[in-house]
């Protein structure tokens, strides 16, 4: 058995690939209980994942239900509890299909988007209240698509600023925090360069951070949505480890400064989507040849600023969002996804 030292960052599996992606023509769902079972039964080498961050919404959980009534919280606080683990990151419910609406959008879109914010920091604070959830952010998003950005990029920006600083506002009414997860698919974060304007328009870094997916960013460096920002050109060669190590630099030197959460993944360089998910940086498996990352060593960019840890990120969470039911339910996916990030862990964590 190998020696592992670190015990931080927290190594979190996520439960929304059971979801996203899932019915709406495509898979089934996969129930919460069962992403749950998957992940305890995990282990590498006596270590297992320390906790799951978790989608707000059906079928994992009913949010309307929940900020109604505190027993379902707590139901939910004893489904991690039972399994020994803790709750980290939660995703606010925000796009229009699930009761929100576009931050960029009309008058009563954004209310309907700010009311899905108020009841995920509603439950994120009430699950740190019960003490199964000692770390993590309310993720978001735009909850609007790059093409109605496109017919007035700056007015529209403007218009998601404002919004995200009103999301913070009531972000910091519960005490929490907020982190916008960077997607191609999100009209105003489908870029590195619109991202990172976007949260230097909020300006409000100890609220609303970047959360960072290595499968996501990969697709930034490349411009998928937006070729005007492309850091590498369209035929680039990522065997070249120099020049796609300098690349990697220039993006999260960027980022970096603002990120609050990290998404472990793995990416081909390509797009995917099921179901009701436009198309987004493919989420490959941690043992995928076909992978273009390092893991161990590009998440390290992430962690670690000019060679020293930065220690601000406290959980690191898998995302294999999409990945198929029959990888999903495979016990082996779940072991190699753990030792991918005990490795991340190993070489840029750190013992508390």
């Amino acid at each position: 058995m190998s020696e592992h030292v670190n015990n931080y960052p927290k190594l979190h599996n996520a439960a929304w690939p059971g979801v996203v992606g899932k019915g709406d023509g495509g898979e089934p769902p996969i129930d919460l209980d069962t992403m749950l079972d998957l992940t305890a039964a995990a282990e590498v080498d006596g270590v297992k994942f320390d906790g799951f961050d978790l989608f707000l919404y059906l079928p994992h959980i009913d949010i309307d239900a929940a900020v109604k009534n505190d027993d379902v919280i707590k139901e939910l606080a004893d489904k991690a509890q039972a399994r020994n683990l803790e709750i980290g990151t939660v995703v606010a419910p925000i796009w229009p299909p699930t009761g929100g609406g576009s931050a960029m959008g009309d008058a009563d879109e954004r209310t309907r988007f700010l009311g899905q914010v108020r009841k995920g920091c509603y439950v994120g604070q009430k699950l740190r209240e019960l003490g199964v959830r000692p770390n993590g952010n309310i993720r978001i998003d735009t909850g609007g698509g790059v093409e109605p950005w496109l017919a007035d990029p700056d007015g529209n920006q403007k218009i998601i600023a404002e919004t995200f600083r009103q999301a913070c506002d009531i972000a910091e009414e519960h005490g929490e925090t907020l982190a916008a997860e960077g997607e191609i698919c999100w009209g105003g974060m489908h870029s590195w360069k619109r991202m990172l304007q976007l949260l230097e328009m909020v300006d409000r870094p100890h609220t609303l951070g970047f959360q960072a997916d290595m499968a996501h960013t990969l697709l930034y460096l490349m411009g998928y949505n937006a070729p005007e920002d492309a850091i590498v050109p369209e035929d680039f060669d990522f065997s070249d480890k120099e020049a796609f190590d300098g690349a990697y630099k220039q993006l999260t030197d960027a980022l970096r400064p603002w990120t609050n959460d990290l998404h472990i993944a793995q990416n081909d360089g390509s797009v995917h989507g099921s179901g009701s998910h436009d198309k987004t940086g493919r989420h490959c498996t941690a043992t995928d040849p076909a992978g273009k990352l390092d893991i161990t060593h590009h998440a390290g960019f992430w962690l670690r600023e000019n060679g020293q840890l930065t220690r601000k990120i406290r959980h690191l969470c898998w995302d294999g969002c999409m990945f198929p039911n029959e990888v999903m339910m495979n016990p082996q996916t779940w072991n190699d996804i753990l030792a991918a990030m005990l490795a991340v862990r190993d070489a840029n964590g750190w013992r508390e």
